[in-house]
């Protein structure tokens, strides 16, 4: 079994956001797979399917970004998962926009998200991807920019980088060798 997290704020305002790539990427995912997003358990919207002969959830969390680490750990509880079943896709200010990059493990960052689900985990030890949204001509201050609306002509490149860690989060969950994926989806 195996769990996928997207992280991003429940409210259609948010929808379009920087800080919803990792609900896009999570629609992906599920697009992918056709599945649906029809329960709500332990503080998410989840969707399960069968992939390569194992249970998969995947899961957004409704706690807003700031909280996603409630949703995680219960998550991880009520599957009865750990570190090695997890992989986490989200935003990153420290990556140049539609960069991914897959890591088997690390630190928070700067991303409160992040921040959240090792506070309440105790876990780093997990899969993550972040999809990059820094853009060199931006001066806007870092809160408003994650929360401020993706720009027209960057639908495509966003749309791209969501599939690409929609795709690598997948390889992931099917056991393919971590080395590979890096190698196959960072960039």
């Amino acid at each position: 079994m195996f769990l996928i997290v997207g992280l991003g704020n429940p409210e259609e305002k948010y929808a379009k956001t920087f800080h919803n790539l990792g609900f896009l990427a999570a629609a992906d995912c599920a697009e992918l797979l056709h599945a649906k997003f029809k329960k709500k358990e332990c503080e998410a919207s989840v969707a399960e399917t069968n992939y390569k002969g194992e249970k998969l959830v995947i899961a957004r969390p409704t706690t807003y970004m700031n909280a996603s680490g409630r949703a995680v750990k219960q998550l991880l509880a009520k599957y009865k998962l750990g570190p090695k079943e997890l992989v986490v896709i989200y935003d990153d200010y420290d990556l140049p926009k539609g960069h991914v990059r897959v890591r088997p493990s690390g630190s928070a960052g700067t991303h409160n998200g992040m921040r959240s689900i090792i506070a309440e985990t105790g876990l780093t030890d997990f899969a993550r991807i972040r999809i990059g949204i820094r853009a060199p001509e931006s001066e806007i201050p870092l809160i408003d920019y994650v929360l401020s609306d993706i720009r027209k002509e960057d639908y495509d490149l966003f749309s791209a980088a969501t599939h690409r860690a929609a795709e690598a989060a997948l390889a992931i969950a099917a056991g393919e060798n971590f080395d590979v994926v890096m190698t196959k989806y960072n960039g």
